[in-house]
């Protein structure tokens, strides 16, 4: 049965961005499967300074993520789905340990694990970087853009701690013309398409602010406010 490892869990709310994008009836935890395509554990040992230390890690794919805005409607774009790895994490608090069982709904509802993220993906094909991207902007957005509209903005990684993936990050202005389809990704994926006024955007990053995204998305946006928008 699934417990509490953590103590107080991080705050989190989705009533301001309506109901979340799936219907989830049923979470539960387990170990790594030693085939996983995503995430590879291992270890790394080093001498510095004459002192052997090690560090375990966690290998991750590599990803791209791009901010979209909106010149018809003058609105940032940004997609809302179910993170298991969020849920998780909020669950168990600062517990490093990997919880297994099931999960109890009612005291955990599945919209903890909800996140507000940028239009991105995994760089799992053999295609540039912003191939991948403008992909991604189709897929999980609906929007068909040309490449050359894909400004590539910085190269930054996820993390420095126990993982560390390649980031880069686009930027894409695009227009209700260029809307092809509802977006909400490809195959099993279950992706919701919010666009927030640059004010309301513009407080996600303001002192005392909480969101489920992850540091893309607030990167993503103070560039935006210092190098798009001068109000």
């Amino acid at each position: 049965m699934f417990k509490l490892l953590g103590g107080l869990h991080r705050s989190w709310s989705s009533s301001t961005l309506g109901k979340p994008p799936g219907c989830i009836s049923r979470i539960w935890f387990g170990p790594l499967p030693k085939d996983s395509k995503w995430v590879k554990p291992g270890r790394i040992s080093y001498i510095e300074n004459d002192v052997k230390k090690t560090a375990d890690i966690v290998k991750i794919v590599d990803g791209v993520v791009v901010l979209l805005f909106s010149k018809s409607r003058e609105k940032l774009i940004f997609v809302r789905q179910f993170r298991g790895s969020v849920y998780h994490g909020i669950c168990t608090g600062s517990n490093v340990q990997v919880s297994e069982g099931e999960a109890d709904l009612e005291r955990f509802p599945p919209e903890m694990g909800v996140t507000l993220e940028l239009c991105g993906g995994a760089v799992d094909k053999d295609k540039s970087l912003a191939e991948i991207a403008q992909e991604e902007v189709l897929e999980e957005c609906g929007y068909k853009v040309p490449v050359e509209s894909l400004k590539h903005v910085f190269d930054y990684r996820s993390g420095v701690g126990a993982s560390s993936g390649a980031m880069t990050l686009f930027y894409c202005e695009v227009r209700d013309d260029q809307k092809v389809a509802m977006g909400g990704g490809v195959d099993n994926e279950v992706i919701q398409v919010v666009e927030l006024s640059v004010e309301e955007a513009r407080k996600l990053v303001q002192t005392g602010a909480k969101t489920n995204g992850g540091p893309s998305c607030m990167m993503g946006l103070l560039w935006f406010f210092l190098q798009k928008d001068s109000n």
